[in-house]
């Protein structure tokens, strides 16, 4: 598996515990839940700094020292992951259709043009021809919210509508997802991560269960970004997502609550704050 950044696995964070414990927590409290992953406390403080400087993070004193938090352009961001994470665990449905994103931006801006591509591919999006996207009709609030959220919105029209001729489909997806590339990160994620469940047991400390828990999650948390979760009639016979996706869901059901129950005890933040938080609170992503 490939090395994780540790700004990376700070935003696992943040959106997985930190949002349900009242949003907050100190820098020497971070310090110390990385080092349980081996990440030295220079390279936390140098990921905060360009989360801080990136607008992600807005540092906050209290009594109990110097903290963090997430800046509030960021909720919008973190809930369109929980969505992203938890709502690709089912593929989309044929008859739902697709959105279709078309857009042309004037030379003079063709930064624009990169970034439009850029953030479409990151939805995932599958490039059907030269400014022409398209992805299952269900992503069309996200790239709304996105557009919206990144001041893209004026170059690109959006549209809803089905498949109607001429090539077949299934041939067509082929060439506008690259499923191979897909396909690899499923199978680095399943390889890494199925032999945690009878490693740990049924009822793991959450100690262990939080060293396990956040490096699984940092890692699948880009994969439903890069996979829009197509229709299964239009995906390879041995499509590796659906083994990927009942290890990542199985996981989740095992590690997620003892792993924020260790995040208590080493923050001290109160358990009343999650209690207080949303019933549907789920770990969140924001890009990598």
């Amino acid at each position: 598996m490939s090395e994780t950044r540790p700004s990376a696995l700070i935003g696992t964070v943040y959106g997985a515990f930190v949002r349900r414990l009242g949003g907050w927590i100190t820098v020497s409290d971070l310090i110390a839940l990385m080092a349980e992953l081996d990440v030295g406390s220079q390279a936390v403080r140098s990921a905060i700094s360009r989360l801080k400087k990136a607008g992600t993070l807005v540092q906050e004193r209290r009594p109990a020292g110097t903290g963090y938090r997430l800046s509030p352009a960021m909720g919008p961001v973190f809930d369109e992951g929980d969505r992203r994470i938890f709502g690709s665990l089912e593929p989309a449905r044929l008859a739902d259709g697709w959105v279709i994103a078309t857009f042309s931006v004037p030379e003079s801006e063709r930064a624009h043009r990169h970034q439009l591509r850029s953030r479409l591919s990151w939805l995932g999006f599958g490039n059907a021809s030269p400014g022409v996207w398209l992805a299952p009709a269900r992503l069309l609030p996200d790239a709304e919210l996105m557009l919206r959220r990144t001041g893209l919105s004026d170059y690109v029209h959006l549209f809803t509508g089905r498949y109607a001729a001429f090539a077949e489909l299934r041939e067509a997806v082929s060439g506008w997802w690259d499923f191979p590339a897909i396909e690899a990160q499923y199978a680095e994620f399943a390889d890494a991560h199925r032999p945690l469940a009878a490693l740990l047991g049924p009822a793991p400390q959450p100690a262990a269960a939080f060293r396990a828990y956040l490096p699984m999650l940092t890692q699948w948390r880009r994969l439903p970004y890069l996979d829009p979760g197509l229709p299964p009639e239009l995906l390879p016979a041995d499509w590796n997502a659906v083994l990927a996706r009942r290890v990542f869901a199985d996981l989740h059901a095992l590690l997620a609550e003892p792993s924020l129950r260790h995040v208590e005890q080493v923050t001290g933040l109160p358990t009343a704050a999650a209690a207080a938080a949303p019933a549907t609170a789920t770990p969140a992503t924001t890009r990598p």
